[in-house]
């Protein structure tokens, strides 16, 4: 086996499609067998791990909903048959109702806050216990945690909400050896972006203003991912790793 990752059991919500998949390909890349979450996607999934295995990893795709605890719990049964241990966990899936926030109901709440920020303690909760030599947990945020965004208002509050209780547990679990950070991507043209209804104007407004380059991909924000696994991110702990090539800073 070979890669800086080489070894590794790394599980990926969220796996079939956009950033999750160039998630999943990275760390099997680096050498890690991987446990392949998706919830509605299969064909891709299965398709996914066909493409792993060809390239000499372990992979297995798991069906479940991140935010529902029996679902995680039927989740994790899936991943102990094929899996003995986890080493890293990268909470990605996510979703949630692009609408104004004076539109919103107390379901829209839910299932944002639900997916988007519960999610990640449900995950903790099950894979500390397979992380016997410690591990790394990674969250995906987003730009919407920190800027106010046109009918963004209960993810960007979600996503908010996904950063502080990854510091939390990065608190709780540092003992441990489990390190736990968030990586916050900028706008990147997925089939996930293809729902806001301002997609174009997202788009040409990042190219406008980031000074890295106009094009943000799902391998970008998968590069960051990766280099909080290796070994050299040891001391980075409950830190929100932003990507976007330098957009926030410009004005």
């Amino acid at each position: 086996m070979s890669g800086a990752l080489a070894g590794k059991v790394a599980l990926v919500t969220g796996a079939s499609r956009g950033i999750g998949r160039a998630i999943a390909r990275k760390l099997a890349s680096a050498g890690c067998d991987v446990a392949l979450n998706y919830y509605n996607s299969h064909d891709e999934a299965q398709a996914l791990c066909a493409e792993l295995q060809a390239n000499g990893r372990r992979a297995h795709a798991v069906q479940g909903s991140v935010g529902v605890p029996d679902s995680v719990d039927e989740m994790f049964s899936e991943v102990r048959k094929h899996f003995d241990r986890l080493d890293i966990v990268v909470s990605n899936a996510a979703s949630g109702v692009l609408k104004p926030a004076m539109e919103m109901s107390l379901k829209h709440w839910r299932w944002c806050l639900e997916t988007n920020a519960f999610a990640l303690d449900l995950l903790a909760q099950r894979s500390v216990p397979l992380m016997r030599d410690g591990g790394r947990i990674i969250a995906m945020s987003s730009l919407g945690a920190q800027r106010a965004m046109p009918d963004y208002g209960f993810i960007g509050a979600s996503k908010a909400a996904l950063e502080s209780l990854a510091r939390t547990l990065a608190q709780e679990l540092g003992p441990k050896n489990i390190r736990v950070n968030v990586v916050s991507a900028g706008v990147v043209d997925t089939d996930a972006l293809a729902y806001f209804p301002n997609r174009e104007q997202l788009l040409a407004n990042f190219a406008q203003r980031a000074p890295a380059g106009p094009v943000l991909t799902p391998d970008d924000v998968a590069g960051a991912v990766y280099l909080l696994c290796l070994p050299e991110a040891a001391m980075i702990n409950g830190h929100t790793l932003v990507v976007d090539g330098g957009f926030c800073i410009s004005g």
